[in-house]
Protein backbone atom coordinates (compact mmCIF):
# COMPACT_ATOMS: atom_id res chain seq x y z
CA UNK A 1 0.00 0.00 0.00
CA UNK A 2 1.94 2.71 -1.37
CA UNK A 3 0.90 6.33 0.17
CA UNK A 4 0.55 9.45 -2.34
CA UNK A 5 3.32 12.45 -2.38
CA UNK A 6 1.94 15.73 -1.61
CA UNK A 7 3.46 19.05 -2.38
CA UNK A 8 3.30 21.29 0.15
CA UNK A 9 2.88 25.18 -1.09
CA UNK A 10 5.83 27.43 -0.79
CA UNK A 11 4.28 30.24 1.01
CA UNK A 12 5.81 33.66 0.46
CA UNK A 13 8.07 35.22 3.16
CA UNK A 14 7.80 32.85 5.79
CA UNK A 15 9.32 29.60 6.76
CA UNK A 16 6.00 28.03 8.42
CA UNK A 17 2.71 27.18 6.04
CA UNK A 18 0.06 27.71 9.10
CA UNK A 19 -3.08 27.59 7.97
CA UNK A 20 -6.99 26.71 9.01
CA UNK A 21 -8.07 23.59 8.03
CA UNK A 22 -12.22 23.75 8.13
CA UNK A 23 -14.20 21.44 6.00
CA UNK A 24 -17.14 19.04 5.72
CA UNK A 25 -14.82 16.10 6.12
CA UNK A 26 -10.81 15.32 5.41
CA UNK A 27 -10.22 14.86 2.07
CA UNK A 28 -6.29 14.16 2.32
CA UNK A 29 -6.08 10.90 1.50
CA UNK A 30 -3.13 8.57 2.71
CA UNK A 31 0.05 10.63 2.01
CA UNK A 32 3.09 11.77 3.11
CA UNK A 33 5.72 15.00 2.56
CA UNK A 34 8.97 15.82 3.14
CA UNK A 35 7.62 18.58 5.56
CA UNK A 36 7.17 17.80 9.07
CA UNK A 37 4.08 18.71 10.02
CA UNK A 38 2.38 19.44 13.58
CA UNK A 39 -1.64 19.42 13.94
CA UNK A 40 -4.40 20.02 15.99
CA UNK A 41 -7.47 18.95 16.28
CA UNK A 42 -10.35 22.03 16.98
CA UNK A 43 -13.60 20.02 16.03
CA UNK A 44 -14.32 16.41 14.94
CA UNK A 45 -13.71 12.97 15.18
CA UNK A 46 -12.55 9.59 14.02
CA UNK A 47 -9.53 7.84 12.96
CA UNK A 48 -6.44 8.58 12.45
CA UNK A 49 -3.92 6.72 10.73
CA UNK A 50 0.07 7.22 11.08
CA UNK A 51 2.35 4.78 10.07
CA UNK A 52 0.96 1.33 10.39
CA UNK A 53 -0.79 2.76 13.80
CA UNK A 54 -4.33 3.57 13.68
CA UNK A 55 -6.05 5.33 16.94
CA UNK A 56 -9.24 7.66 17.48
CA UNK A 57 -9.50 11.23 17.61
CA UNK A 58 -11.10 13.81 19.41
CA UNK A 59 -10.76 17.75 19.51
CA UNK A 60 -7.76 18.75 21.12
CA UNK A 61 -6.02 15.62 19.62
CA UNK A 62 -2.68 17.30 18.90
CA UNK A 63 0.05 15.10 16.27
CA UNK A 64 3.96 16.18 15.34
CA UNK A 65 4.76 13.93 12.21
CA UNK A 66 8.19 13.58 11.01
CA UNK A 67 9.54 13.95 7.21
CA UNK A 68 8.27 11.62 4.53
CA UNK A 69 5.38 9.39 7.54
CA UNK A 70 2.70 8.54 5.35
CA UNK A 71 -1.06 9.57 7.45
CA UNK A 72 -4.28 10.68 7.08
CA UNK A 73 -7.59 11.29 9.31
CA UNK A 74 -10.60 9.68 8.54
CA UNK A 75 -13.74 11.55 10.21
CA UNK A 76 -16.87 9.84 12.23
CA UNK A 77 -18.83 8.41 9.50
CA UNK A 78 -22.17 9.21 11.86
CA UNK A 79 -20.75 13.02 12.52
CA UNK A 80 -21.91 15.43 10.41
CA UNK A 81 -20.85 18.69 12.15
CA UNK A 82 -17.62 18.89 9.90
CA UNK A 83 -13.35 18.89 11.10
CA UNK A 84 -11.71 21.81 11.68
CA UNK A 85 -7.56 21.44 12.67
CA UNK A 86 -5.09 24.16 13.05
CA UNK A 87 -2.16 22.75 10.91
CA UNK A 88 1.51 23.89 10.46
CA UNK A 89 4.62 22.83 7.91
CA UNK A 90 8.12 23.20 7.74
CA UNK A 91 10.70 21.50 6.06
CA UNK A 92 14.45 21.14 7.30
CA UNK A 93 15.98 24.57 6.75
CA UNK A 94 13.03 26.31 8.83
CA UNK A 95 16.32 28.74 10.29
CA UNK A 96 18.64 28.65 7.49
CA UNK A 97 20.88 25.32 6.38
CA UNK A 98 22.01 23.54 9.34
CA UNK A 99 20.33 25.60 12.08
CA UNK A 100 19.25 22.27 13.97
CA UNK A 101 23.14 21.53 14.58
CA UNK A 102 23.17 24.19 16.68
CA UNK A 103 23.65 23.68 20.52
CA UNK A 104 20.48 25.87 21.28
CA UNK A 105 18.36 23.60 19.15
CA UNK A 106 19.75 20.30 20.66
CA UNK A 107 16.24 19.49 22.76
CA UNK A 108 13.91 20.41 19.11
CA UNK A 109 16.78 18.27 17.39
CA UNK A 110 15.99 15.07 19.57
CA UNK A 111 12.11 16.32 19.10
CA UNK A 112 12.43 16.15 15.59
CA UNK A 113 14.45 12.95 15.30
CA UNK A 114 11.81 11.01 17.76
CA UNK A 115 8.85 12.78 15.45
CA UNK A 116 10.06 9.65 12.54
CA UNK A 117 7.91 7.59 14.17
CA UNK A 118 4.98 10.00 14.66
CA UNK A 119 4.26 11.64 18.64
CA UNK A 120 1.19 11.56 20.04
CA UNK A 121 1.21 14.59 23.07
CA UNK A 122 -1.15 14.16 25.77
CA UNK A 123 -4.94 15.99 26.06
CA UNK A 124 -3.70 17.25 29.46
CA UNK A 125 -1.52 19.64 27.29
CA UNK A 126 -3.82 20.22 24.78
CA UNK A 127 -5.48 23.32 26.64
CA UNK A 128 -1.85 25.77 26.74
CA UNK A 129 -1.03 24.38 23.40
CA UNK A 130 -4.31 25.66 21.79
CA UNK A 131 -4.01 29.23 23.09
CA UNK A 132 -0.32 28.98 21.68
CA UNK A 133 -0.99 28.07 18.38
CA UNK A 134 -3.85 30.11 17.23
CA UNK A 135 -2.41 33.15 18.02
CA UNK A 136 0.42 31.79 15.85
CA UNK A 137 -1.83 31.18 13.11
CA UNK A 138 -2.58 35.12 12.39
CA UNK A 139 1.14 36.61 13.37
CA UNK A 140 3.39 38.17 10.74
CA UNK A 141 6.14 36.19 9.41
CA UNK A 142 8.90 37.00 11.44
CA UNK A 143 6.93 36.80 14.66
CA UNK A 144 5.39 33.78 13.89
CA UNK A 145 8.49 32.09 13.06
CA UNK A 146 10.03 32.82 16.32
CA UNK A 147 6.67 32.00 18.53
CA UNK A 148 6.35 28.67 16.54
CA UNK A 149 10.34 27.64 17.22
CA UNK A 150 8.95 28.87 21.19
CA UNK A 151 6.40 26.08 20.53
CA UNK A 152 8.39 23.05 19.02
CA UNK A 153 11.09 24.37 22.38
CA UNK A 154 8.05 23.72 25.20
CA UNK A 155 7.01 20.80 22.75
CA UNK A 156 10.77 19.00 22.74
CA UNK A 157 10.74 19.13 27.12
CA UNK A 158 7.70 17.52 27.56
CA UNK A 159 8.11 13.70 28.51
CA UNK A 160 3.74 13.51 28.36
CA UNK A 161 3.60 12.13 24.61
CA UNK A 162 3.58 8.36 23.49
CA UNK A 163 4.77 7.35 19.79
CA UNK A 164 2.44 6.34 17.02
CA UNK A 165 3.90 4.21 14.58
CA UNK A 166 6.19 1.21 15.55
CA UNK A 167 10.28 1.87 15.06
CA UNK A 168 9.93 -1.25 12.70
CA UNK A 169 8.16 0.28 10.47
CA UNK A 170 9.32 1.36 6.85
CA UNK A 171 6.97 2.38 4.28
CA UNK A 172 7.64 2.54 0.57
CA UNK A 173 6.82 5.54 -0.53
CA UNK A 174 6.55 4.45 -4.30
CA UNK A 175 3.55 6.43 -5.21
CA UNK A 176 2.93 3.86 -8.52
CA UNK A 177 -0.09 2.28 -6.19
CA UNK A 178 -0.75 5.66 -3.95
CA UNK A 179 -4.74 5.19 -4.03
CA UNK A 180 -4.89 1.12 -2.51
CA UNK A 181 -4.02 2.03 1.10
CA UNK A 182 -6.94 4.62 0.68
CA UNK A 183 -9.21 2.40 -0.74
CA UNK A 184 -8.56 -0.66 1.66
CA UNK A 185 -8.59 2.04 4.60
CA UNK A 186 -11.97 3.38 3.55
CA UNK A 187 -13.41 -0.10 2.90
CA UNK A 188 -12.50 -1.08 6.58
CA UNK A 189 -13.94 2.34 7.61
CA UNK A 190 -17.31 1.31 6.21
CA UNK A 191 -17.39 -2.12 6.88
CA UNK A 192 -15.68 -2.72 9.97
CA UNK A 193 -19.03 -3.62 11.48
CA UNK A 194 -19.94 -6.10 9.14
CA UNK A 195 -17.55 -9.47 7.58
CA UNK A 196 -14.61 -8.59 5.92
CA UNK A 197 -13.52 -11.09 3.26
CA UNK A 198 -10.24 -11.18 1.99
CA UNK A 199 -11.58 -11.74 -1.72
CA UNK A 200 -13.24 -8.96 -1.48
CA UNK A 201 -10.05 -6.90 -0.08
CA UNK A 202 -7.92 -8.22 -2.61
CA UNK A 203 -10.60 -7.19 -5.83
CA UNK A 204 -11.03 -4.20 -4.66
CA UNK A 205 -7.33 -3.53 -5.31
CA UNK A 206 -7.15 -5.47 -8.35
CA UNK A 207 -4.83 -7.90 -6.70
CA UNK A 208 -4.88 -12.07 -5.96
CA UNK A 209 -5.31 -12.78 -2.66
CA UNK A 210 -1.96 -14.17 -1.88
CA UNK A 211 0.05 -11.15 -3.45
CA UNK A 212 -2.56 -8.85 -1.22
CA UNK A 213 -1.17 -10.21 1.97
CA UNK A 214 2.41 -10.30 1.30
CA UNK A 215 1.99 -6.28 -0.23
CA UNK A 216 -0.06 -5.36 3.08
CA UNK A 217 2.07 -7.05 5.31
CA UNK A 218 5.18 -5.66 4.25
CA UNK A 219 3.53 -2.16 4.13
CA UNK A 220 2.16 -1.87 7.53
CA UNK A 221 4.41 -4.66 9.66
CA UNK A 222 1.13 -6.20 10.05
CA UNK A 223 -1.68 -8.66 8.50
CA UNK A 224 -5.06 -7.44 7.20
CA UNK A 225 -6.69 -9.21 9.54
CA UNK A 226 -4.51 -8.10 12.66
CA UNK A 227 -5.13 -4.18 11.12
CA UNK A 228 -8.60 -4.67 10.78
CA UNK A 229 -8.98 -6.51 14.56
CA UNK A 230 -7.20 -3.80 15.90
CA UNK A 231 -9.13 -0.93 14.45
CA UNK A 232 -12.69 -2.75 15.65
CA UNK A 233 -10.96 -2.65 19.24
CA UNK A 234 -10.24 1.29 18.79
CA UNK A 235 -14.01 1.35 17.85
CA UNK A 236 -14.99 -0.92 20.85
CA UNK A 237 -12.67 1.76 22.95
CA UNK A 238 -14.67 4.99 21.15
CA UNK A 239 -18.37 3.09 22.32
CA UNK A 240 -17.21 2.13 25.68
CA UNK A 241 -16.16 5.61 26.73
CA UNK A 242 -19.22 7.10 25.07
CA UNK A 243 -22.11 5.09 25.58
CA UNK A 244 -23.99 3.10 28.48
CA UNK A 245 -24.34 -0.24 26.05
CA UNK A 246 -23.57 -3.41 27.74
CA UNK A 247 -19.64 -4.93 26.19
CA UNK A 248 -21.11 -7.51 24.41
CA UNK A 249 -23.53 -5.44 22.37
CA UNK A 250 -20.29 -3.47 21.69
CA UNK A 251 -18.43 -6.49 20.64
CA UNK A 252 -20.91 -7.52 18.13
CA UNK A 253 -21.65 -3.64 17.10
CA UNK A 254 -18.11 -3.56 15.94
CA UNK A 255 -17.78 -6.86 13.76
CA UNK A 256 -16.81 -9.18 16.57
CA UNK A 257 -18.56 -12.45 16.16
CA UNK A 258 -16.99 -14.46 18.88
CA UNK A 259 -16.58 -13.15 22.48
CA UNK A 260 -13.89 -15.06 23.92
CA UNK A 261 -11.84 -13.99 20.66
CA UNK A 262 -13.19 -10.52 21.15
CA UNK A 263 -11.96 -10.06 24.82
CA UNK A 264 -8.38 -12.03 23.67
CA UNK A 265 -7.88 -9.28 21.15
CA UNK A 266 -9.03 -6.21 23.55
CA UNK A 267 -6.21 -7.64 26.05
CA UNK A 268 -3.55 -8.00 23.73
CA UNK A 269 -4.11 -4.43 22.35
CA UNK A 270 -5.26 -2.39 25.83
CA UNK A 271 -3.96 -4.51 28.23
CA UNK A 272 -6.97 -4.61 29.79
CA UNK A 273 -10.44 -5.83 30.32
CA UNK A 274 -13.27 -3.82 28.49
CA UNK A 275 -14.70 -2.85 31.90
CA UNK A 276 -11.47 -1.84 33.15
CA UNK A 277 -10.98 0.56 30.10
CA UNK A 278 -14.58 2.35 30.30
CA UNK A 279 -14.01 2.48 34.69
CA UNK A 280 -10.76 4.35 33.72
CA UNK A 281 -11.66 6.64 31.20
CA UNK A 282 -14.94 7.40 33.33
CA UNK A 283 -12.48 8.27 36.37
CA UNK A 284 -11.07 10.56 34.19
Amino acid sequence: MKAQFEKIPKIQNTSVHAFVYDGATFTAPWHFHPEFELTFIEKGEGIRYVANSVEPFTPGDMVLLGSNLPHCWKEDLVDDNGVKSLVFQWDDHLLGENWIEKKEFYNIKELLIRSARGIKFSPMLSPKFHSDLNRIINLPPFEKLMAFVGVLQKLALTTDYHFLGNEHFASDLNTKTNARIDKVYNYIHNHYSNKIVLHDVANLVSMGEEAFCRFFKKSLNKSLFAFINEYRVTMVCKQLIETNKQVKQIAYNCGFESLPFFYKQFQKYKGCSPLSFRKHYRKL
